[in-house]
């Protein structure tokens, strides 16, 4: 473009700059109104921004109206329906850095009655030198977390600051594990221990809510730590949820791609790390589980990646549209996956591309749909169909 004159440019100049102010302000205006995503199969999903935390970890509704949310610098956040938060006081002392901090919320089931939750953390031992996560229950009372007891840790603490999990689920009312505490346990980044019933590393742990170990546990004649595994072979959990039907399922990191979903079975070995759907990050092959049948082989898993960081259930009511499926979120694929499973098997998957990356979800009694964008600025969303 050439210009004859200097007002010439000047004419240009200024309109060049309106028209971007106009752009940004149609944008801005946009993501604060809400906006529409449409999935890999056509279905069309509704987001809004309901409010913006500082490394979100974790979310979970005490009632209809109110969540949590956690923080991994520890802070815990009410929030109401209307976004509105209040900083809940007593949280327990956390070790920050790297994958750990303050990490998942659970309220007991009967929390209308007790105000008891359950809360995962990272702490450290000798000096920060090992780490290891911990669970404790507390009461909710006027803001403040009172009465903090321990219920379980991981065994032995470790160096490194990765593969906590510390996801946590609690068994359905009306079934077999009513009332039962499932608590996902990471590798610590050492894989061998995941194998080995020494340690209650890369496992899922079965508890009653006080903390006490159930007597009918898979390993229960082998003594502790071995009494609390539920199932072994895990490298990564960090989603956890029973599915309307009852049954347990599980969401996993793998190694170099690989990520798993499971259904998680009383005593079975899943085979990390001596099989998996993916490699090491040195590019050093790893047996798949289909050369092993002494191992339960995933459900689903992907490759290549699409960091496997929640796991939820939609509820079962008649006429929605998302009734009863499974819902992953993403770190490097920046997505919610959609998934129906039936029979046990995932028979349809859905993308939901957001574009940033997804930290944790849940699902509310209305069939909506909450999620929390990982890091710095991450934004708590509400997501209906469209």
């Amino acid at each position: 473009m050439q210009f004859k004159k200097p007002t010439e440019f000047l004419r240009s100049f200024i309109v060049i700059i309106l028209v971007m102010s106009v752009c940004y302000f149609t944008l801005f205006q946009t993501a604060r109104a809400g906006s529409s995503i449409v999935g890999s199969s056509g279905s069309i999903i509704k987001i809004e921004k309901m409010a913006v935390f500082d490394e979100p970890w974790a979310l979970a509704f005490i009632n209809e109206n109110d969540l949590l949310v956690s923080t991994k610098k520890g802070k815990l956040w009410l929030v109401n329906e209307d976004g509105k938060q209040s900083s809940i006081e007593g949280v327990p002392n956390i070790t920050y850095g790297g994958q750990g901090g303050l990490g998942d919320i659970l309220p007991h089931p009967d929390f209308k009655q007790n105000s008891l939750l359950y809360i995962s953390f990272v702490s450290s031992e000798n000096n920060g030198r090992t780490r290891g996560a911990k669970v404790i229950r507390a009461k909710l009372e006027n803001g403040r977390l009172l009465n903090h007891k321990l219920i379980w840790e991981q065994l032995p603490h470790t160096r490194g600051r990765g593969h906590f999990s510390h996801r946590l689920a609690f068994g359905p009312a009306g079934s077999s594990q009513q009332g039962m505490l499932f608590i996902s346990s990471g590798d610590r980044q050492i894989m061998d221990p995941a194998q080995s019933f020494d340690n209650n590393l890369g496992k899922i742990i079965r508890l009653h809510d006080d903390g006490r170990i159930p007597i009918d546990n898979p390993f229960s004649e082998m003594g502790f730590p071995a009494n609390t595994i539920w199932s072994l072979g895990h490298r990564n959990v960090l989603g956890i949820s029973f599915a309307p039907n009852n049954k347990l399922w599980a969401n996993e990191m793998g190694p170099l791609h690989g990520d798993e979903l499971n259904l998680i079975t009383r005593g079975a070995n899943y085979g990390w790390p001596t099989v998996s759907e993916g490699n090491h990050y040195n590019g050093k092959h790893i047996p798949s589980h289909s050369t092993n049948d002494k191992f339960t082989p995933p459900a689903r898993f992907w490759v290549p990646t699409i960091a496997p960081s929640s796991l939820a259930f939609m509820p079962i009511q008649e006429g929605k549209t998302w009734s009863g499926d499974a819902f992953i979120s993403g770190l490097k694929s920046k997505a919610i996956f959609r998934l129906d499973i039936r029979n046990d098997q995932v028979t349809h998957e859905e993308k939901f591309y957001i574009g940033k990356r997804i930290r944790s979800l849940t699902t509310n009694h209305d069939s909506t749909l909450w999620a929390i964008e990982d890091g710095g600025m991450g934004r708590l969303l509400k997501i209906t169909v469209d």
